[in-house]
């Protein structure tokens, strides 16, 4: 999919769609961080992962280890409003991609599973 898609490029607009939606989000917002770095850093850990996660180079974990996504989400309460908000703007910024039908549909059924995985609080 790294290569499909245009490489590391293809993930950082991806990401900059995507954070855009959540900066103005008023579930997300909250739980993101509010300094303009941190919310940058945020998002260029979102854009390691994803380039390990699709078969790019493994930059998020010789830096950060490993993803660890549920434990490193811990602290956040992720009930369906954050899910399905996550959820939308995810999906808002892959289908902007352009991507095949095919590649599309992989990404947005992993982001999918993703997003179910992360919930940690009963409504």
């Amino acid at each position: 999919m790294y290569d499909r898609v245009g490489g590391t490029p293809f993930f950082d607009e991806l990401t900059k769609r995507f954070y855009e939606g959540v900066a103005a989000d008023p579930v997300l917002a909250p739980l993101y961080p509010s300094d303009p770095d941190e919310f940058e850093q945020a998002r260029v850990n979102l854009l390691w992962f994803l380039v390990q996660y699709w078969g790019g180079p493994a930059t998020y974990s010789e830096e950060r280890g490993h993803p660890k996504l549920r434990l490193r989400h811990a602290p956040f309460v992720i009930g369906a409003a954050e899910r399905d908000a996550w959820l939308a703007h995810m999906t808002e910024a892959v289908r902007a991609a352009g991507l095949s039908p095919l590649d599309e549909a992989q990404m947005l059924t992993y982001f999918q599973a993703s997003a179910a995985h992360m919930v940690n609080a009963a409504e």
